[in-house]
């Protein structure tokens, strides 16, 4: 499921191309941008990333979705 899907705007929460072939997650809902390689940050938004109803408020934070990895 895509973050548009989850209900993001591309200012919340969206994934860039980033140098070396990684990937980056960033925007408002998310406290630093998380970088890492494209297959991991997939994963994450698929995996663990809630709904933009589900988070609410909150600030999602990249230590704690590497935790879950």
């Amino acid at each position: 499921m895509s973050l548009r899907e989850k209900g993001y705007a591309e200012r919340d929460l969206a994934v860039h191309a980033g140098p070396f072939g990684k990937a980056l997650l960033k925007g408002n809902k998310i406290l630093s941008p998380l970088s890492d390689e494209a297959d991991v940050v997939l994963r994450v938004v698929r995996d663990l990333v809630p709904s933009d109803s589900d988070l609410g408020a909150k600030i999602l934070r990249p230590a704690e979705l590497r935790e879950k990895l």
